[in-house]
């Protein structure tokens, strides 16, 4: 147990899902999991642990932003033994290619984050996914047929820019895919640690053309890259 989780050794299974929000957690439980379990409540971040396809698996929300997750994957990985964590969220779009509801698998994640850069003095660390979960990933996307993109994308820690062509225009140009707040710190925490770590992204809002989905269209969209993530979790 720690201040921030009550859940007992062996609650959590070796494979998490990790979405921002508690009630995408709860969600996630209930609607694809079978028998779920809630294993933590502290603060309201909720925790589950279930059965998906005939194999135990969790899914911990870690709040918004690089400094939350750190502090939940950070004793996901050190205190309760998991090895495989895969971020489920959604990301604005940096470039027209990408399209609403397009999957985005961040093989790399850029970041404006000290946490990342102070860490390592006068190097500029890669933040990756891992390869195998990495590659996994690509290939159930492909054989479900579903629109995916694999590249860098950038985990800011700075929700509203004035000026988003300006804070992101070198990023765009270098071909960044999209934005959220997560990924840096999950892949850094796992090379540090040595497990396997993905993040996994649904495209929901263009910065580039505008164009964004509705609430329904969302909620199915989060559901193909739920039983994607999950079977990237149990099959590996």
């Amino acid at each position: 147990m720690t201040p921030h989780n009550h859940a007992k050794p062996g609650d959590y299974a070796e494979a998490v899902l990790l979405p921002g929000d508690p009630l995408r957690a709860q969600w996630i439980a209930e609607n694809f999991l079978e028998g779920p379990r809630l294993v933590n409540s502290v603060r309201n971040c909720l925790g589950f642990t279930g059965i998906w396809k005939g194999q135990r698996v969790s899914v911990q929300a870690t709040g918004m932003g690089q400094p939350s997750l750190g502090i939940y994957v950070h004793e996901l990985i050190n205190v309760y033994g998991l090895k495989r964590l895969i971020r489920v969220g959604t990301c604005g779009g940096l470039n027209p290619w990408v399209k609403v509801r397009d999957l985005i698998l961040a093989q790399g994640a850029s970041t404006d984050s000290s946490i990342v850069k102070d860490r390592f003095g006068a190097y500029q660390f890669a933040p990756l996914a891992d390869w195998a979960l990495l590659r996994s990933a690509a290939d159930k996307a492909k054989a479900k047929a579903m629109r995916f993109h694999a590249g860098n994308i950038l985990s800011s820690d700075i929700f509203y820019h004035g000026d988003w062509e300006a804070a992101y225009g070198k990023l765009m140009a270098h071909g960044v895919l999209g934005v959220e707040m997560e990924a840096a710190v999950l892949y850094t925490l796992a090379a540090r640690f040595g497990v396997q770590a993905l993040a996994i992204c649904t495209m929901t809002d263009c910065l580039v053309t505008g164009e964004e989905i509705d609430a329904e269209q969302r909620q199915s969209s989060l559901g193909d890259m739920v039983e994607l993530a999950l079977d990237v979790a149990v099959e590996g």
